[in-house]
């Protein structure tokens, strides 16, 4: 069961499929994008539209993978100043998305503003606030990445810092690699919301650009609540198939969950 009730009404999680994230990130025409949705939506729990494919459909092809039945995270990472996040936050809200993420180094100012515009929009329309994530380090940065752009901590020393930060401003959960997830949760407790990308499982990935990453079981085990998978359903010989396998593999993870 989820733990963050207030965060998480407008996600469900009564079986370990509610917790996958399909990556439907496609730049093709949106007929390809709705057929994944079509052919996976009884087998993920959330589409990720990032932002290949809302360049490419924008708000529409949300509206359409809503009325085929698919729930939304909206996978945008928006950062700026505060006052133009808070009105691209409350957009994301009015489009209806179970979840959407901004970028934890856009600072508290902007995460405060921008919850507080979220909740505040959601009260007045009588819905539950979609879940807000603070984007950590990307998974594709490694510690070396960041010496070579000025930082002097670590990854995880810096992934806990900023999911501090993201939960004194009021933002309930982060993204965050697999690898982060027990420090995150000794820094920030049992009822901070972690979705983890870059999950992959025994196979390798053609192209694959993630550098810190964890099997789908050990990541669950490890105390994520969702994980995102792409390419590994995306390019299976039997995507539906496959997501099966990965749900069968977030059962295992809870079973033998640490935290």
């Amino acid at each position: 069961m989820i733990r963050n009730l207030s965060a998480m009404k407008n996600i469900q999680t009564s079986s370990p499929r509610d917790r996958l994230i399909f990556a439907l990130d496609i730049g093709g025409a949106p007929d390809e994008a709705l057929s994944w949705v079509r052919r996976l939506k009884d087998h993920v729990g959330l589409f990720k539209v990032g932002k290949e494919a809302f360049t490419h459909f924008g708000p529409d092809l949300v509206r359409e993978i809503q009325k085929n039945g698919g729930r939304v995270f909206l996978d945008l990472k928006f950062h700026d100043i505060p006052n133009t996040v808070a009105r691209a936050a409350e957009a994301a809200t009015s489009l209806g998305v179970a979840m959407f993420n901004i970028h934890a180094m856009g600072g508290m100012a902007m995460m405060k503003e921008t919850a507080s515009s979220v909740n505040a929009l959601s009260a007045k329309n009588g819905h539950p606030p979609p879940l807000i994530l603070a984007v950590t380090v990307l998974t594709s940065l490694n510690n070396e990445d960041l010496d070579s752009l000025g930082f002097r901590e670590t990854t995880d020393q810096l992934v806990v810092r900023l999911a501090q930060m993201a939960q004194a401003s009021g933002i309930p959960g982060v993204v965050a690699s697999a690898q982060d997830v027990a420090a995150i949760r000794r820094a920030c407790g049992r009822d901070f919301i972690i979705v983890t990308p870059g999950i992959r499982g025994t196979q390798s990935v053609a192209g694959d650009d993630q550098k810190r990453t964890l099997s789908p079981a050990d990541a669950i085990k490890e105390g994520s609540d969702f994980i995102v998978v792409g390419r590994p359903i995306r390019t299976a010989e039997n995507p539906e198939g496959e997501a099966d396998n990965i749900t069968q593999e977030i059962e295992k993870g809870l079973s033998e969950r640490r935290t």
